[in-house]
């Protein structure tokens, strides 16, 4: 996939400021092929606030997306002229991989994704540096997500 470099320094942005929590939001494309970064506000820390052992996660290692700004990004993308593209979200001090739980978020009830044509961005981030940005997508082969390239000019 190509990323457009405003669009990935919109979601480098984003990891940035919510260090050292993770970020997350979404990639869309308009009728023009220009590319739009919708974010969506983690919730993790409020869920863990809440009932501790439920979600025993903070931000700092997992997300929930906002479900009014999830909503928001749906409406978006269901509108004549767009289409998703991609969701992202960010690993603060650690490599931009698909984890077992990153995995398990993207997948509905039976172990298939919710968007199998959306890819998925992670963006690995420490301190103030962005060192990684790694797309992955649904290998109904494989049953998982494998690493796909990804192009950011």
């Amino acid at each position: 996939m190509r990323v457009e470099v405003d669009a990935a320094d919109a979601m480098r942005a984003h990891a940035l400021e919510t260090y050292p929590d993770e970020c997350c939001g979404a990639l869309v494309i308009d009728e023009d092929g220009k590319q739009h970064v919708l974010r969506m506000r983690n919730i993790q820390n409020e869920m863990n606030a809440r009932d501790p052992e439920r979600f025993p996660r903070t931000a700092r290692t997992a997300y929930s997306p906002d479900p009014a700004d999830f909503k928001a990004a749906v409406d978006r993308w269901e509108s004549p002229g767009y289409r998703l593209a991609a969701f992202y979200h960010s690993h603060p001090d650690h490599d931009a991989y698909f984890s077992d739980e990153d995995v398990h978020q993207a997948t509905a009830a039976f172990g298939e994704p919710a968007y199998p044509d959306a890819l998925q961005i992670v963006i690995s981030v420490y301190g103030e540096e962005i060192r990684v940005i790694k797309a992955f997508a649904w290998s109904a082969d494989e049953e998982t997500f494998v690493q796909t390239p990804i192009e950011i000019d």
